[in-house]
């Protein structure tokens, strides 16, 4: 315990005094304010069928893209092309502690920017509440439920981040693997929902499984109040799938 708490306080400051670190918090934090004033505009003039807080949480996926591989590219990549992973490992050192401790630094500071972004609707209900013609401005269940969520997802995204920077010395190379596997995750089993496959004998089977993974309709029940165990399961499993799979592939690599 003392050896990971040890890796833990060394990722942190790792990801404290690099520059990606704050590029992504710049660019994440700039980005979901532009769609929540975009949210607020739409909500100002006419009142939707979704609340703001529900609109502003179904945006999650654009800046998704962004911070979780800025977070992430440099885990272990960096440390293969200096070379200082072997170094690491002479001391009593796991590889599955390393990857733990990467993943839980990068984890920590997803959970920091959101924190810092779920208090824009707060302050908007604050300050601008008598402004806006639609009443249910701060929704308060679809405020806990898309945190819970995102928080959720999170772990899953972060641990899929760590994977592919645990296959190469590239820190491009695993940023474009984890904008690829964040895609087909998040988005492949809502897209299935608007193929015809029930055409097909196997179509069915195939709907299934696409609803399982379907991470958008996942999202649209937490924003609805409604704590589904589903979406958390499949989220816990794949974090510690992808952290399994990290480990080896360090474990080989050193």
């Amino acid at each position: 315990m003392r050896t990971l708490r040890i890796l833990l306080l060394h990722e942190l400051r790792s990801l404290a005094i690099a520059a990606p670190t704050y590029i992504a918090a710049g660019l994440f934090l700039s980005m979901m304010g532009f769609l929540y004033l975009m949210v607020l505009h739409e909500a100002k003039d006419t009142p939707l069928d979704l609340t703001p807080v529900q609109m502003y949480f179904s945006l999650f996926f654009v800046p998704l893209f962004l911070i979780v591989p800025l977070l992430t590219m440099r885990s272990f990549a960096d440390e293969y092309r200096n070379g200082t992973l072997a170094a690491l490992f002479s001391t009593p050192v796991r590889p599955a502690q390393v990857v733990f401790a990467k993943f839980a630094s990068a984890y920590i500071f997803y959970l920091l920017l959101w924190a810092l972004a779920l208090l824009y609707p707060l302050v908007a209900w604050w300050m601008l509440g008598p402004l806006y013609s639609d009443p249910r401005l701060l929704d308060l269940p679809a405020l806990i439920g898309g945190g819970v969520f995102v928080a959720a997802s999170g772990a899953f995204y972060v641990a899929v981040g760590i994977l592919a920077s645990s296959l190469t010395r590239s820190t491009l190379v695993a940023a474009l693997l984890t904008v690829c596997a964040l895609f087909f995750l998040v988005l492949l089993g809502f897209a299935l929902r608007f193929v015809p496959l029930d055409t097909f004998a196997w179509g069915e089977t195939v709907l299934q499984i696409s609803d399982y993974f379907n991470t958008v309709g996942h999202l649209g029940v937490y924003l609805r109040g409604i704590a589904d165990s589903q979406p958390l399961f499949l989220f816990l499993s794949g974090t510690l799938l992808s952290l399994a799979l990290a480990s080896l592939a360090v474990e080989s690599k050193t």
